[in-house]
């Protein structure tokens, strides 16, 4: 097996629920924080998947609930995907064919750069850099699928 593990489609391969831990370091303050929780990847109403993450989020020592809804269309070519904020504005695409992928998302003036790593068919790694005048961030997350 290689290092990355090829997905023919994205869509089917992310559908169901995963546990999710990440890391999070403020490069220019060097403070840390976690979180960890559930994303669940369920139908979405005219296809695609609706990702609902939720969990707790530990930063500066105070726990606090966090969530975040994405939508996850299909993309084009097929197999891949077309991820969107819940209010429709484009966010990223994801095309795991090769089992990795690096996409941009500008915001303002900072970057978003996020790659996607498949391991094997149960787990998936992100990592966003965030570079820019108001963040300078590493997001990483490692998913683990669950029964």
């Amino acid at each position: 097996m290689g290092e990355f593990w090829p997905v023919p489609d994205a869509l089917t391969y992310l559908a169901g629920s995963w546990r999710v831990e990440r890391t999070v370091r403020d490069l220019a303050g060097g403070e840390e924080g976690e979180f960890s929780g559930t994303t669940i990847f369920g139908p979405l109403d005219g296809g695609g998947l609706l990702h609902h993450e939720s969990g707790l989020f530990v930063w500066r020592e105070v726990p606090r609930p966090a969530e975040r809804t994405l939508r996850f269309l299909p993309g084009s070519p097929p197999g891949t995907a077309d991820v969107r904020f819940t209010d429709g504005r484009p966010f990223h695409d994801l095309d795991l064919t090769s089992g990795r992928h690096i996409a941009d998302h500008p915001c303002s003036a900072d970057l978003y750069r996020g790659e996607f790593t498949v391991r094997d068919e149960n787990h998936w790694h992100s990592v966003w850099r965030v570079r820019g005048p108001a963040k300078d961030l590493v997001l990483s997350t490692d998913y683990a699928r669950e029964d």
